[in-house]
């Protein structure tokens, strides 16, 4: 279960709380993205998390990660293998490339398939990085991870991660670094072949971008203008994570590297002069056509966005309201 019961969430909106992940492929220069300093000390990730300590625990989790070498070669387990670990849940994610080295690589899947003993020796003698299927990420590119998925993130990069709220991670090949392995757990749950080539980015109002839809999460980018105001109905759990510009959320100031939690309520977004883009995850399984409405000079709600629906397979079709998630098996 993910924490979640079926009453009604509390009406919550907070300034994140951003918690510093040490990893030995991460990075001392956390560039514009992070006044947070720790010299001589690699920091990888970032996380997003509720500052109210007696909370519940939100299903989701947000990250900022940055790469000086490589992760290792990696897979989570999906919910039904998780469950029979005796875990709440699986994990699936995706990322959003917010910077990537001329020379920067991420492996999703294998280039073919393998039988599972064909995954054990690879794993054994190191050859799995031959069996990864790499390419060559750019900014702005959106990479779906479905949990079972074997994957890898190369150095020089910076990216954005909404996943499943789980820690459980199989290393498969670890650049001989001294971190065990899990060999019979990663090939257990492993899709051991190549994986679906995630869908491209679909615009779906001037100013909401859909990234990713799947039944865990949904993930858009917002792009608001200066001058313009508008409301956010977030009925669900919704993190935002700031990327360029900054704006004043209810009562919060978020600017680049800052983010926020809401839920079941709904905020006013006044961007700043340069705008606010930001990077938008909710607890949903499909986009909500009701996600944000502008306000007119009176300060009143008038204006709900035109939101074209996707083309695409169902799981892009737009909601209204969002099908909150009460519980997850």
């Amino acid at each position: 279960m993910s924490g979640r019961t079926n009453q009604e969430p509390a009406m919550a909106l907070e300034q994140a709380c951003i918690e510093i992940i040490p990893k030995p492929w991460g990075s001392t220069d956390l560039l514009h993205w992070s006044g947070i300093g720790h010299p001589g000390v690699p920091i990888g990730e970032l996380w997003f998390q509720r500052c109210e300590k007696h909370a519940p625990e939100p299903a989701l989790l947000l990250k900022l990660l940055f790469t000086q070498e490589a992760l290792s070669i990696q897979v989570h387990p999906d919910d039904a293998a998780a469950h029979g670990m005796g875990l709440p849940r699986g994990k699936t994610e995706a990322w959003y490339i917010l910077s990537s080295a001329s020379d920067a690589t991420v492996g999703i899947g294998l280039k073919t398939a393998v039988a599972p003993e064909q995954l054990r020796v690879a794993i054994a003698d190191g050859s799995i990085a031959e069996l990864v299927a790499w390419h060559k990420p750019h900014a702005g590119e959106v990479i779906a991870v479905p949990a079972g998925t074997i994957h890898a993130i190369g150095a020089g990069l910076v990216l954005a991660e909404i996943q499943q709220r789980s820690d459980t991670t199989f290393r498969l090949f670890d650049y001989g670094r001294a971190r065990e392995l899990h060999i019979e757990q990663g090939v257990a749950v492993a899709h051991a072949g190549p994986t679906k080539r995630t869908l491209p980015a679909r615009r779906l109002s001037d100013v909401r971008t859909l990234l990713v839809a799947n039944p865990y999460f949904v993930f858009e980018r917002i792009d608001l203008p200066a001058g313009l105001i508008w409301d956010l109905d977030a009925p669900c759990e919704t993190w935002l994570v700031a990327i360029s510009g900054d704006a004043k959320i209810g009562a919060l100031q978020i600017g680049v590297g800052q983010g926020c939690f809401v839920e079941a309520q709904g905020v006013r977004i006044a961007p700043g002069e340069a705008g606010l883009s930001c990077l938008v995850a909710y607890d949903a399984s499909a986009p909500s056509r009701d996600l944000l409405r502008r306000v007119d000079g009176d300060g009143m709600p008038r204006f709900r966005e035109t939101v074209s629906p996707p083309t695409g397979p169902p799981q892009a079709v737009l909601n209204s309201p969002v099908p909150c998630t009460e519980a997850r098996s």
